[in-house]
């Protein structure tokens, strides 16, 4: 039986492939969770745009201090030795090539790794595109998490993106619900799947070519069983 991936799973699994001692700077939305579920003895430091480097899981029920937030404006905690600094000092850092990894939310990838996340280019909408074109330039990789598919069933990841670009050329892997795909010089490549999925049925549901890893692994098992 096929299953898709909670929000929760793909940010514990993103988590999971962050690399030992990395500067990650987490994105509005589903990158947030990232702070949840890092592994125990995993060292990382997590930057949130608006100023903070040493960010650590949601706080408990009851414990929240709303002077303390992530990008999104959610409660979080911060670590020992956390900094706290100014937006201006906190974009000198992105755009000086100091951040390993951004993770980002998006509403579109192409297959040649363009990003777009700031706006759906719809009437009445007032678009803000944030920190997110400098993140997708300064950073050394980016890393994006979204559902694979728009609530209506429409393809996210496309051969071109039809609305406004954040950035050309700056993605380099995307973890949905459904899959983990590397975008490389050759095309899509999955590495994962989700439980009970094929490469036709993904494929299906994904507006660019794919190609399946000849390593594959089912996606939502942890790097310790055997990912």
């Amino acid at each position: 039986m096929s299953a898709k991936l909670s929000r929760q799973d793909i940010a514990r699994v993103a988590a999971d492939d962050i690399p030992d001692g990395a500067c990650v700077n987490l994105g509005i939305g589903l990158p947030t969770l990232i702070a949840d579920y890092v592994p125990e003895g995993r060292e990382l430091m997590l930057q949130s745009e608006q100023g903070l480097l040493g960010l650590g899981p949601a706080p408990a029920p009851g414990e929240e201090d709303y002077d303390v937030i992530n990008a999104g404006k959610f409660p979080v905690t911060l670590l020992p030795g956390a900094s706290v600094f100014s937006h201006s000092e906190s974009f000198l850092m992105i755009r000086g090539g100091h951040i390993q990894i951004a993770c980002l939310g998006a509403f579109q990838v192409a297959a040649n790794g363009d990003l777009a996340n700031w706006t759906v280019d719809a009437p009445n909408q007032i678009p803000g595109v944030g920190g997110a074109m400098d993140l997708a330039a300064g950073a050394e990789k980016v890393w994006v998490l979204m559902e694979h598919c728009t609530k209506d069933g429409q393809p996210r990841i496309l051969e071109q993106c039809t609305y406004p670009l954040t950035a050309p050329h700056c993605v380099d892997r995307i973890y949905t619900d459904l899959a983990v795909i590397d975008v490389t010089d050759t095309g899509l490549v999955v590495r994962r799947l989700a439980p009970g999925w094929t490469l036709p049925a993904l494929q299906a549901l994904t507006g660019a070519a794919l190609t399946l890893a000849p390593d594959w692994s089912v996606y939502g098992q942890s790097a310790t069983q055997g990912e």
